[in-house]
């Protein structure tokens, strides 16, 4: 797995559109609601292929890898989600978004998936 969490937003769009140009499959998981403490702001985003290669970053640690987990499963479903990572939900401190904060990441699959 790779990833740069010093990429801009265009940066990342730019890589799923020529990831999937290149015929991978692709997801985006995109930040969509923060509360409290929050490693990265609404908007940013982590685009994530079906062999579990990322780029970007929606939050950091292991809110990262359980991110990338789930857009392996929307890229096979071709359905979207949203995933709820908080200090009052017991996966949180499993994944290690103890700080008190909340995010809300939206993942999409990118274009038509293997599906």
């Amino acid at each position: 797995m790779t990833s740069d969490s010093t990429t801009t937003p265009l940066d990342i769009l730019a890589t799923a559109e020529d990831w999937k140009a290149s015929g991978r499959n692709v997801a985006l998981a995109t930040v969509v609601e923060t509360w409290g403490s929050a490693p990265r702001p609404v908007g940013s985003h982590l685009v994530i292929d079906d062999q579990g290669n990322f780029e970007g970053s929606v939050s950091g640690g292991c809110v990262e890898g359980a991110v990338v987990s789930e857009a392996i499963d929307v890229i096979d479903s071709g359905k979207p989600t949203v995933l709820e990572f908080g200090v009052a939900d017991e996966t949180a401190w499993q994944v290690g978004l103890s700080c008190g904060g909340r995010i809300r990441v939206y993942v999409e699959p990118v274009g038509p998936s293997a599906a």
